[in-house]
């Protein structure tokens, strides 16, 4: 692995005597880690060790085939570089009660599924991608995670900026020229160079600039990147302080965790460099906006009186149907929770809303079709459908979406489970079940020789 060596001087200017323990770790295997879903009750595999810093993050003694783990497609965990999870540390550190929060860049959506394991409950999440082709994406990890309180969008941040002071905290994890990436993706090293660095630190002073309106007074910004140099961490963040007024916070840390602090200046900034971390490169930095007032209030939503149109049984499929707001259209029954009614209807005026709520059916003919929504969402009710527990080998071909005989099967819709987890529905017609999984969500890999 050869790095370029205006890479290698710049390394060598910021770090000084700790520059060849840095380079070695480059060079060295990269940890493997996975952070549990609270909400759905999975275990930590044997021989995990804990993250220090996330609750709900182990390191794996190696990695595993997660491609064909059914517990992965339930969404019981998610596979996040361990560095990364700190952003869990910054929001408990800061976050009490219920929040309006914002993931600007939000794809594929590893610190969007943590967002909502460590917001208070009751919080709301807008998770956001600018690029369309990774809303997606986006959308398939927000779905399997199963929290009712995300919403997922594809908008730029100018628009985010133009809802005014709606949100108590933005996670911004910026499109970065990813050094800390070097060693688990070698081929970025090539794309490197003095001119992206340059590129990406205004592009982030861009973004920062159209989003901070959409921040209200007192406000917690929360700025990442997974690069190592100054110019896109302490350059930048000081100046969004200069020019915002804006204070830099301590997140609370212990010495043994091996976090740096701010190779430049004298606020507070956290780095993670894999010398002295068992993780990748990452840096961050939590600004506080100046003053101190509510987020912006938004008009009560104008109530449709379509609640007829819902088929009956809707509500059943919910732990909890009290806590939601039916609505049908175009054959599609959504449930949005009750607590954030109004202003789901204010960001879908004024935004290309994705995903929101659960998606508890369709109608097809006389059929009242569950979906995969409802199957991954931790208020599913599943005292609804007739629940049929499959082994391993069952689980991957149902998750390949082949076609399965399952004679002693209930005739009608069923949920498939295996180990307790939710992987979805199929419809029992005779000896053959059909298999309702999504396709664009079917594992596409030859199966490995063990199955």
């Amino acid at each position: 692995m050869n790095f370029p060596r205006q890479f290698t001087e710049a390394a060598k200017a910021l770090l000084g005597s700790e520059y060849d323990r840095f380079e070695d770790a480059l060079r060295d295997r990269p940890p493997t880690a996975i952070r549990l879903n609270p909400r759905k009750g999975a275990a930590p595999p044997p021989e995990a060790e804990p993250v220090p810093w996330c609750s709900t993050g182990y390191y794996l003694p190696e990695r595993l085939r997660f491609t064909f783990d059914p517990a992965f497609h339930a969404g019981a965990y998610y596979v996040q570089e361990a560095a990364s999870m700190f952003v869990a540390r910054a929001v408990q550190a800061r976050v009490e009660g219920p929040v309006r929060c914002l993931d600007l860049c939000a794809a594929p959506g590893g610190k969007a599924t943590l967002l909502s394991s460590v917001l208070p409950e009751g919080s709301l999440l807008l998770c956001n991608e600018a690029i369309r082709s990774r809303v997606g994406a986006l959308t398939e990890n927000i779905t399997k995670w199963g929290h009712t309180g995300s919403v997922v969008c594809n908008n730029d941040p100018a628009e985010l900026g133009r809802l005014g002071p709606f949100f108590d905290i933005i996670l911004a994890d910026m499109p970065c020229s990813g050094e800390g990436m070097f060693r688990k993706y070698p081929r970025s090293i090539d794309s490197w160079s003095p001119d992206a660095v340059r590129l990406c630190a205004a592009r982030q002073r861009r973004i920062f600039a159209d989003a901070w309106a959409a921040l209200r007074p007192g406000g917690l910004f929360i700025y990442s990147t997974c690069t190592f140099n100054a110019q896109e961490n302490e350059e930048n963040v000081r100046f969004f302080m200069e020019e915002t007024g804006s204070e830099a916070l301590p997140v609370p840390v212990e010495d043994g965790w091996g976090i740096s602090g701010n190779l430049r200046y004298d606020f507070p900034v956290y780095r993670f460099l894999p010398h002295r971390t068992r993780g990748e490169g990452f840096f961050l930095a939590m600004l506080r906006k100046p003053g101190s007032e509510p987020p912006l209030r938004v008009g009560a939503r104008k109530r449709e009186r379509r609640q007829a149109a819902v088929p009956s049984q809707a509500a059943g499929r919910l732990i909890s149907p009290e806590d939601f707001e039916l609505e049908m259209k175009e054959g599609t029954v959504r449930a949005l929770p009750r607590v954030h009614a109004d202003e789901l209807a204010f960001l879908a005026s004024r935004l290309r809303i994705s995903s929101a709520g659960i998606c508890l059916g369709e109608l097809r003919g006389k059929d009242f079709a569950p979906t995969q929504a409802l199957a991954m969402s931790t208020a599913l009710n599943r005292r609804a459908f007739p629940v049929i527990e499959v082994d391993r080998a069952v689980a991957i071909a149902y998750l390949r979406r082949e076609s399965l005989l399952l004679p002693d099967c209930p005739a009608g819709y069923v949920l498939l489970t295996h180990g307790g987890q939710a992987l979805g529905f199929g419809k029992q017609l005779g000896s053959r079940l059909n298999n309702l999984y999504p396709p664009e969500w079917r594992i596409r890999q030859d199966r490995p020789a063990e199955d």
